[in-house]
């Protein structure tokens, strides 16, 4: 890994996953020797629709994470395009000033590359870890040429919105780490050492992690749907949608029904979201709303237990 970028003991990025990450979570993972990272609702139970409230509200995220930890950790930004102009992004804005004010240098970039936003993060002295949704060779390489200093590669093996094809890790990681001069970061299904050393064989300099942190202690994640993570098994997932993967329930068999009859991956994805998606599945708990989106490994996810333990189980 290239002069240890990530200035952490270990090399690992926790995935922001939106809604579930909280200042308690990301400092933890930083503290235990991982890179923690605040999604971009991090902290939050209700959405915010106006800019200047979601910069606010990320300003008392990030500062109650400085005051658990004196370690680096980083914010997730999304990107749609790569010609989107930042003026007509103002959430995308006001999430870069909160963490600029605050000093954050490392940003996860998931989405596409943007040479606007990437000139912006490297102004600030940023460390840009572009995540493509959906990883190829050519993404990773526009991003590396635009400046990023890490890509992540990521198999159809993980969790939350899924790639457009269904390349595992053996297939893209090695794509990625042979065309590309910078860092790459492995992501998907890493639930304990033997899919570490798995990733690293194939080239990775290190591991992006998501769902596995979802049953941490310090989570903000529902009692009840750590519980259900633990309990299930990898054959436990039901696809809602073309691009999302859930545990299976009563509620969610009835998407995924929905979905496998209509074909239609648009309406799926809409009905997702218009029934509560993540903020009701996970954080609140609802079994009757929203989806649990897992990586499809979750049958090597035995316990619930504190973030540096998980990290060490990865390490020692």
């Amino acid at each position: 890994m290239q002069a240890n970028i990530l200035d952490t003991k270990y090399p690992l990025i926790q995935g922001p996953m939106n809604w579930v990450t909280n200042a308690e979570l990301v400092a933890a993972v930083s503290n235990g020797g991982g890179l923690g990272v605040l999604g971009t609702n991090a902290g939050q139970a209700t959405l915010t629709t106006e800019p200047t409230a979601v910069g606010d509200k990320m300003r008392r995220e990030i500062d109650k994470t400085q005051r658990l930890t004196q370690l680096p950790f980083g914010i997730n930004i999304l990107t749609n395009s790569n010609d989107e102009k930042l003026q007509d992004e103002p959430y995308t804005a006001a999430l870069l000033t909160a963490a600029f004010d605050a000093g954050i240098h490392y940003f996860v970039v998931v989405g596409t590359e943007n040479q606007e936003i990437f000139d912006l993060i490297k102004q600030h002295d940023g460390i840009i870890i572009f995540r493509p949704l959906t990883s190829s060779v050519a993404l990773a390489k526009a991003g590396e040429a635009m400046g990023a200093d890490i890509i992540v590669a990521t198999g159809h093996d993980e969790g939350g919105l899924l790639p457009d094809t269904e390349l595992g890790n053996f297939t893209i990681v090695p794509e990625i780490v042979d065309q590309v001069s910078v860092a790459v970061f492995a992501a998907g299904g890493i639930n304990d050492r033997r899919s570490v050393e798995a990733a690293l064989a194939l080239g990775a300099a290190g591991i992006f992690v998501g769902t596995r942190f979802l049953v941490a202690d310090e989570a903000p994640v529902a009692p009840s749907i750590k519980e259900l993570i633990v309990q299930s098994n990898s054959e436990d997932t039901v696809m809602v949608s073309g691009n999302q993967r859930a545990i299976r329930t009563p509620h969610t068999q009835q998407l995924a029904d929905q979905y496998l009859q209509s074909h239609d991956a648009v309406a799926a994805n809409r009905a997702v979201a218009q029934d509560g998606g993540l903020l009701e599945g996970m954080l609140l708990g609802n079994p009757d709303h929203g989806i649990v989106t897992v990586n499809n490994g979750i049958g090597m996810i035995k316990r619930i237990e504190p973030a540096a333990a998980i990290i060490n189980s990865y390490f020692k």
